[in-house]
């Protein structure tokens, strides 16, 4: 399996930084806000990520025993302001944290959470963090003086409970379906379904009017799969890693940008063109179909591995 390394890891994150300021009521540097929880379904709450860069979609699911907390933000600055917010929704003395990809911004704000919260977490992940996790907490230090506070004391927390492929928690009343669809953003990327609210969190595979940061270890076979496996649930709010939510439409749209650079891959594969001109045309011809969207330093990365996964042209 082809491996990512932390500099490629950290190329595809193309998150928008939205600008900061008084004015737009938002923290400056990577923080979870505080007093904009959403609920978005009868036991589902999110606190949105504002369009700021390194900072996720926070998801907490809240059932009569049990509360899960999915990605709690980067550092522990960060998942003291979760818990905070996870207060003011539950009372629930068991808690649960799950994350949808082990990169930083997603994992080290569960340093804040008491020892008794127990880390969800598949084996894929765990094995991800153990290699990169640290190296990826050291270089986002490096990013800014902000960043090398906030992970002052990041450090890695071993999950109670892990999982192959998929797992069910349930929370009093309320099942969350864990269920990890990798090699896509990652290897370990994981979805979250909320059974009754019918809220999928995607992570990072699948996006709102976003190009897919696909990496070094993207499959586009196993993408569609993920997409297949995300439609069968028939979720009705897509929560994405980053941006805004949407409905769960937006899953055939991202379906329908992968599917279509695979086609057009394989069509100049068959021409006998080289990889790294398949990549730049991909590239260019998709990202003039939606100028507006960020990430589409990823198109490269998906064109090169549609690329690998085609069949070799006939002589």
């Amino acid at each position: 399996m082809r491996h990512m390394s932390i500099a490629s890891a950290v190329a595809v994150l193309v998150i928008p930084i939205a600008a900061l300021g008084e004015g737009q009521g938002l923290p400056q540097g990577p923080l979870i806000r505080e007093g904009v929880t959403q609920k978005v379904g009868a036991h589902t709450y999110v606190i949105p990520d504002g369009n700021v860069g390194l900072v996720p979609n926070v998801g907490i699911i809240v059932g009569a025993t049990g509360t899960l907390v999915i990605d709690p933000g980067l550092g522990r600055k960060n998942g003291e302001t979760v818990l905070r917010e996870v207060a003011k929704v539950s009372k629930n003395a068991n808690l649960y944290l799950a994350t949808t990809h082990f990169h930083a911004e997603h994992t080290t704000g569960y340093g804040a959470f008491p020892p008794n919260a127990r880390y969800v977490n598949s084996t894929i992940q765990e094995e991800e963090f153990a290699q990169d996790g640290m190296a990826m907490v050291k270089m986002f230090s490096g990013r800014s003086p902000v960043n090398a506070e906030l992970l002052a004391d990041a450090a890695r927390r071993p999950a109670a409970i892990t999982f192959d492929r998929d797992y069910e928690l349930d929370l009093g009343g309320v099942v969350v379906k864990m269920v990890a669809v990798g090699p896509t953003h990652t290897r370990g990327d994981t979805g979250f379904f909320v059974a009754g609210d019918n809220v999928l969190f995607t992570g990072d595979v699948v996006m709102n009017e976003s190009f897919l940061a696909a990496g070094a270890v993207t499959s586009v076979k196993a993408w569609l799969t993920a997409f297949d496996t995300f439609a069968a649930m028939k979720p009705t709010t897509i929560v994405p890693s980053h941006g805004a939510m949407g409905p769960g439409a937006i899953i055939a749209a991202n379906r329908e940008i992968v599917s279509g650079v695979q086609a057009r891959v394989r069509e100049l594969k068959a021409q006998g063109r080289p990889i790294e001109e398949v990549g730049e045309t991909v590239q260019k011809e998709f990202q003039a179909m939606h100028p507006a969207w960020p990430r589409a330093n990823g198109l490269v990365a998906l064109a090169r591995s549609a690329f690998s996964e085609a069949p070799e042209p006939r002589e």
